[in-house]
């Protein structure tokens, strides 16, 4: 047996192990079993309404949240059998572990030449200060590359034209998702490899490349032995992005003071507003075309991703499995006809949206004020992307099924023996 199958076959004895345990133990301590999922359930729902009000009344269901939590604790601490349930929840969680070992992507790409004067251009402030941390210009001097720092009140794109009028013919970018989508509008301009550097806070581009977001120097080599592939990049009304581009709840938030030192507490402020019975006019001002082709007038949040997103999914929720799928990622949180919201997700390779009025909008986590209409489209395979041999090369869910059943049914299929799962 192979490794992987044998460490899918670990998993489903583990997640089993777990459930049937999980399942007994509730059973047996019945009521205190159902009793903590109860609290748990009536917390969340207090938790929701919490986000939607400000004021006392958001206080009061907070605290009625918390106090939930900590019933359900005492609940579960005081039980004659906590250790069976830990034990239970240790197995299932060592199962989820190996599972994803079983379907990490490991991409060998095509080898590349080096570029003859390839430029990092590398923001010391982003991230925290992990260029600076890591020694980056160092690094890549010594590969060759030449560091271009980017100072305070440079203008980047200026330094970006600069060098590739001087001759560079490779581009990296070592900064945030906005540095990186910049820098990569230029390369793929003028058909130059790019490397993205994972200097940033979250580097969500680097992530869904296959780029090891922890590996800051090494992905360097990515100009020295990397191989390379071709992705997509977006565009909103000609500016290019390489994540996505927010329209409701997130863009609004962006846009006030003090979202960068508090961004949770400006998100809580936020939500009343688009959340609560009393919508703003710049969220319910926007137009927008169902996959039906159905026009409509608002929304609360619409999010316009470089392909497509897996969202609502316990499985790879949050990234993208691929970057070169030629279709825009569209989902909308829009009220449906019982006067209830609902997620729609769907794909296309161009889209619009109209306001009557300037829109605010978040792209790539910087805050922008757009005149509409703002028109989405995606350009397949524009950006020649470099990725060092010893990173992915795939995003992390690239080979996850799409629904936790699937999963399941495939980790199955893998534990008994079928190699072309």
């Amino acid at each position: 047996m192979g490794g992987r199958r044998i460490t899918a076959l670990l998993a489903l004895v583990l997640f089993a192990a777990g459930v049937v345990l999980a399942v007994v133990e509730i059973i047996r301590d019945f009521p205190r079993g159902p009793v903590v999922i109860v609290l748990l359930l009536i917390g969340l729902l207090a938790a929701w309404h919490a986000v939607k009000r400000r004021g006392y009344p958001r206080y009061i269901l907070l605290a009625g949240f918390a106090l939930l939590v900590v019933a359900a604790v005492v609940v579960v601490i005081t039980g004659e059998r906590l250790g069976v349930g830990l034990v239970a929840i240790a197995l299932l969680l060592a199962s989820v572990g190996l599972a994803g070992r079983v379907f990490t992507a490991r991409v060998a790409l095509p080898a590349a030449e080096p570029p003859k004067r390839a430029v990092v251009i590398w923001n010391p402030k982003s991230g925290g200060g992990k260029a600076v941390t890591n020694n980056l210009a160092d690094e890549a001097s010594a590969r060759g590359i030449e560091p271009i720092e980017l100072k305070l009140g440079d203008d980047l794109e200026q330094l970006v034209r600069d060098a590739v009028a001087a001759g560079a013919d490779g581009l990296a970018a070592a900064g945030g998702d906005g540095t990186q989508a910049l820098v990569a509008s230029i390369a793929a301009e003028h058909d130059l490899p790019f490397a993205c550097i994972p200097a940033g806070t979250r580097n969500h581009f680097a992530l869904d490349l296959g780029v090891d977001r922890d590996d800051v120097v090494g992905a360097l080599d990515a100009f020295v032995t990397g191989g390379e592939r071709r992705v997509d990049l977006a565009e909103i009304n000609g500016r290019v992005f390489v994540n996505n581009a927010s329209l409701g709840i997130y863009a609004e938030a962006v846009q006030r003071e003090g979202y960068r030192d508090a961004k949770l507490r400006t998100m809580l402020d936020t939500m009343p507003d688009v959340l609560g019975s009393q919508q703003r006019d710049a969220t319910s001002d926007l137009g927008w075309r169902g996959p039906d082709g159905t026009r409509h007038e608002s929304a609360a949040v619409i999010l316009i991703s470089n392909n497509v997103y897996r969202l609502g999914n316990v499985v790879g929720s949050g990234s993208r499995p691929r970057i070169d799928g030629g279709e825009l990622g569209i989902a909308v949180w829009a009220p449906s006809d019982d006067g209830s919201r609902r997620w729609l997700q769907w794909s296309e390779p161009t889209t619009e949206i109209t306001s009557s009025r300037p829109v605010p909008v978040g792209v790539d986590g910087e805050a922008l004020i757009l005149d509409p209409p703002l028109t989405f489209v995606i350009r397949p395979g524009a950006l020649r992307v470099r990725i060092a041999p010893q990173h992915p090369g795939a995003s992390p869910t690239a080979a996850l099924p799409g629904s936790f059943t699937d999963f399941l049914r495939q980790l199955f299929a893998v534990a008994v023996g079928h190699a072309d799962v």
